[in-house]
């Protein structure tokens, strides 16, 4: 710096170059804060996404009645996926304002102007079918709500019908939505 600024014809104290340096060194850190804010600016904004409860059948046969442990872990299980996906930092959760109760029935065109109205991007809806004693089935779609396209749409076994097993399901679902889907919209190859 010192021989640059000879060259130019200018005399050089030590006390010019010091304040040149410091504010030099003031000037990189503030180019490269605002290069890293740039950068952290251009991640996607999360998808604005309503989730649907999901139903739920059972058709095991089994003699004792099920159906408040069911519906319970069934709340549990749509808390636990709202939660999951909203701190996924991927999705927005919307709420699901429903002109018609339930506030279920997947796919319909109701369900989906009702999303869409709701502020939603993509509507996720699903139910889970509890065939026997130990095996459970899940089917579970992800719709742009502006078309109708399916970006998600798989159907999951799970065994047990316990909290543990509910929850394990949940966490795989989980993964499979975060990693399966894009956050423009589209399904991953």
């Amino acid at each position: 710096m010192r021989s640059l600024l000879q060259k130019r014809g200018l005399k050089v104290t030590s006390r010019v170059l010091k304040p040149l340096g410091a504010t030099s060194i003031l000037a990189f850190a503030i180019v490269v804060a605002a290069g890293l804010a740039r950068a952290l600016d251009q991640r996607p904004a999360p998808v604005a996404i309503a989730v649907a409860d999901f139903d739920y059948v059972d058709t095991s046969g089994e003699v004792r009645d099920q159906h408040a442990e069911h519906a319970a872990r069934l709340q549990t299980f749509m808390r636990a996926i709202r939660h999951d996906l909203a701190g996924s930092g991927q999705y927005r959760i919307v709420a699901l304002v429903c002109s018609q109760a339930p506030c279920a029935a997947g796919g319909s065109a109701q369900l989906m102007r009702d999303a869409r109205d709701s502020g939603a991007t993509l509507l996720l809806y699903g139910g889970i079918h509890k065939e026997s004693t130990l095996i459970q089935w899940m089917k579970v779609e992800a719709v742009m709500v502006e078309n109708g396209k399916h970006l998600f749409d798989r159907l999951l076994t799970f065994r047990g019908d316990t909290d543990e097993s509910w929850m394990h399901s949940e966490r795989f679902l989980i993964k499979q939505l975060t990693d399966d889907v894009h956050l423009t919209g589209t399904a991953r190859p």
